[in-house]
C-alpha cells in the first residue's frame, strides 16, 4: 500500500472483505472477486500451480485470483532481526530449547531455522495448531514459552506456561499473554528469560538470610544457651533490623547483575 501511494497509483475500495482462516484474503474490488491466497487454497479449488511459482529457500508464494482465475502471483519474503541469530545462541546455551511454528511452507520454515540453528521448527501452521503443538510439548513434561503477536497466535499465548506478546502485535495477542514485550526484538525474549532467572536467585538468597536469621536468633532468644548466652530483646531488634536491611540491600543489587 506505501509503494502503491509513493507511485501515485489509485486504490479502489474494497468491499465484502473476508479472511480465509489459514489459506488468504478475499474481497471485491470494482465489481470483481478478488483473493490472494496460499498454494493450499489453490490445490483445493483445482487451479493449477504454474512452474515459475516455486519461489526460493526464502521466499512463500502467495497467489491472486480474478473471479476464482489466476491472474498472477506474489514471493514475499521476510527479513530476518539482526540479533535473532544472537538471541538463539544464547538461549539455547541456557538449555532453552527453540522451536518456531510458522503459517509458511516447510522450504521457507527449514530456511530460516537453519539459519538461526534453531532445534526445530512447525511449517504450514494452521492457527488452531498452534495451540495443538503447545499442548503436545507440555504433556511431554516440557515447560513452554510462547512468543507471537497477531490474532492467530492468542489461543497458544493462553495455553502456554508463559505467553509472551510483542508490543507491536494485535491487541487480542497483548490481552491474552503474560508478558508484553514493548519492542519487536528477539533479544528482548533473552532478557526477559535472564531477568526472570536473576529475581529468582535473589528470592531464594533473601529467603535463604531470612530464615537462617531466624534459625539463629529465635532459639539464642529462647534461652537454648542460657546461661552461656543469651540473647537480649533489644539486640534481637538491632538484629530484626539488620537483616530487613540486607535483604533489601540485595535485592538492589538486580539491579547490578542485569547490566
Amino acid at each position: 500500500m506505501a509503494a502503491a501511494k509513493a507511485a501515485g497509483l489509485s486504490v479502489a475500495p474494497v468491499s465484502n472483505f473476508a479472511s480465509i482462516t489459514g489459506k488468504g484474503i478475499t474481497g471485491e474490488v470494482g465489481g470483481k472477486k478478488i483473493s490472494v491466497v496460499s498454494p493450499g487454497y489453490l490445490k483445493e479449488k483445482n487451479i493449477e500451480i504454474p512452474a515459475d511459482a516455486a519461489g526460493s529457500a526464502a521466499e512463500t508464494v502467495v497467489f491472486i485470483l480474478e473471479n476464482e482465475k489466476l491472474a498472477g502471483f506474489l514471493m514475499l519474503s521476510d527479513q530476518i532481526r539482526p540479533d535473532a541469530a544472537e538471541a538463539v545462541r544464547q538461549l539455547k546455551s541456557q538449555g532453552i530449547k527453540v522451536f518456531m511454528a510458522t503459517g509458511d511452507n516447510a522450504t521457507v520454515g527449514k530456511a530460516v531455522a537453519d539459519k538461526l540453528g534453531l532445534d526445530g521448527y512447525f511449517a504450514e501452521v494452521l492457527p488452531h495448531q498452534k495451540v495443538e503443538i503447545v499442548k503436545n510439548l507440555q504433556v511431554k513434561g516440557e515447560y513452554v514459552a510462547m512468543t507471537g503477536d497477531g490474532v492467530n497466535d492468542a489461543p497458544a499465548l493462553a495455553q502456554a506456561d508463559v505467553g509472551i506478546a510483542v508490543g507491536s502485535g494485535t491487541d487480542v495477542a497483548a490481552e491474552t499473554a503474560d508478558i508484553i514485550l514493548t519492542d519487536s526484538k528477539p533479544s528482548d525474549v533473552l532478557g526477559l528469560v535472564n531477568f526472570g532467572k536473576a529475581t529468582y536467585r535473589k528470592m531464594v538468597q533473601n529467603l535463604f538470610w531470612a530464615t537462617g536469621y531466624n534459625v539463629v536468633a529465635i532459639p539464642l532468644a529462647a534461652g537454648v544457651m542460657y546461661p552461656q548466652f543469651l540473647l537480649s530483646p533489644a539486640l534481637g531488634a538491632v538484629l530484626m533490623s539488620l537483616s530487613t536491611i540486607v535483604v533489601a540491600v540485595n535485592a538492589q543489587l538486580l539491579r547490578k547483575d542485569l547490566h
